[in-house]
């Protein structure tokens, strides 16, 4: 069922739409668009044309997501869910969650014009919220859709002092009726998600799409190190209880475990050492700690390892090692029947299946409560993301809407249990 036009006009149209979708910006000059600000309100403006555009009823929910609708072939079809995020991070590319909305809109708008229907009707979702930038929460606008979204996150705060609640309102949305966005689970076959990969495995490889996996589970740690200040020039070595370098194994031993163990990355990202002056054996020292990996029981049998060779150092160096979670994530597996879709479509475009795993959190990890998840990854080049140097080309762009296109066209929901 290969798509016979081009993928190059298909990805010629994609990436002006994404240049357009990239000129509103709450800041001159680079891209940041956060989540509830003018910038915004103003992407999903032209999102809601384009939806209107390609055929769909359109609206906004109660926290702010552009949700467009193509009905299927019957009023009581079930529903296919696609799309991604339109917020970003401050500076960013033009790429991320952008590319999954504004193809699932092209797909459809193709769709429309010939006059097909399918089995399912389909819903694009433009989450507003997956980053988390401007308020200390995350992934709001699927939590909301999933109907997981704790109504707390209305008192979060902003750097101005803005609270979510009051940003909510004026936007346009509904803070007191969060739970009308939540989608009935029942009438719901999956959510599918075309996104960048972030990262350079594809690219290695020469695969415009990748089929994912599963997006790893992730936990977050502070590690705080308690040791005694000295005098840097009057204090032995041998009775030196030295924060930093303590600090510093860690660090070493946190980078030999992950290379060691397959399927798990870790990343030491903050280091700071206290007093922090020249001529001052450190008295303390803190790290941060993100660890890894699609396979829950491995990123917790790392850990584990983790724990015990910390306190092993902090004896051996006579300082005190103390291990604190702040975030803790589990892996969502990819529902096994949407891969073999998504895998099909991309074979049928004559491309070699590779499925890999996701490390980086998307709203998949939010609607997995809601319905089983499907992802397709397209190749950006040297795995660049979260920077303005995001980079996809025009053919893989028309590659990842054909394989969409594809999917939906050969779609079937699978039989329900009987009652």
């Amino acid at each position: 069922m290969n798509d016979a036009p081009s993928t190059l006009p298909r990805g010629a149209a994609l990436m002006a739409r994404l240049d357009e979708l990239a000129r509103y910006s709450d800041e001159p000059g680079r891209l940041t668009r956060l989540y509830l600000s003018p910038a915004h309100r103003s992407a999903a403006r032209v999102v809601a044309g384009w939806m209107e555009e390609a055929g769909m009823s359109v609206h906004m929910d109660a926290v702010g997501n552009v949700v467009g609708r193509y009905p299927g072939q019957s009023a009581d079809a079930p529903v296919l869910l696609l799309g991604s995020h339109i917020d970003t991070v401050r500076d960013a590319g033009k790429y991320d969650g952008n590319l999954g909305v504004l193809a699932a809109i092209q797909a459809v708008g193709e769709l429309n014009a010939r006059g097909e229907r399918l089995p399912v009707a389909l819903e694009v979702l433009a989450f507003g919220d997956e980053e988390g930038v401007r308020f200390p929460v995350t992934l709001s606008g699927s939590r909301a859709v999933a109907g997981t979204l704790d109504p707390s996150v209305l008192d979060a705060v902003d750097a101005d002092g803005v609270r979510l609640r009051d940003a909510l309102a004026a936007f346009g949305g509904r803070p007191d009726a969060l739970a009308s966005a939540r989608h009935e689970p029942s009438a719901v076959e999956g959510y599918v998600e075309i996104h960048i990969e972030q990262g350079p495995v594809l690219e290695s490889e020469d695969l415009a799409v990748g089929v994912v996996t599963a997006i790893s589970g992730a936990s977050r740690f502070t590690i705080d190190i308690d040791g005694e200040a000295g005098h840097a020039g009057t204090v032995p070595m041998n009775l030196r209880h030295d924060a930093v370098a303590a600090a510093a194994e860690i660090v070493l031993a946190v980078e030999e475990l992950a290379q060691r163990t397959p399927d798990l990355v870790a990343t030491v990202g903050c280091f700071t050492a206290l007093p922090g002056a020249v001529n001052v054996i450190a008295a303390g020292a803190r790290l941060t700690l993100d660890i890894r990996s699609p396979f829950d029981a491995v990123r917790r049998a790392a850990i584990e390892q983790l724990s015990s060779h910390l306190n092993a150092i902090g004896a051996r160096r006579g300082v005190k090692v103390g291990m604190a979670c702040f975030y803790e994530a589990p892996a969502v597996a990819c529902d096994a029947e949407l891969q073999a879709r998504l895998q099909r479509a991309v074979e049928r475009q004559n491309i070699p299946p590779r499925h890999l795993p996701s490390g980086a959190g998307h709203d998949g990890l939010a609607m997995a409560a809601l319905c089983p998840v499907g992802m397709l990854f397209v190749r950006c080049a040297g795995g660049m993301s979260h920077s303005p140097t995001e980079s996809i080309t025009v053919e893989d762009a028309g590659t990842a809407v054909a394989v969409l296109l594809d999917f939906l066209r050969d779609y079937a929901p699978p039989r329900r249990p009987a009652c």
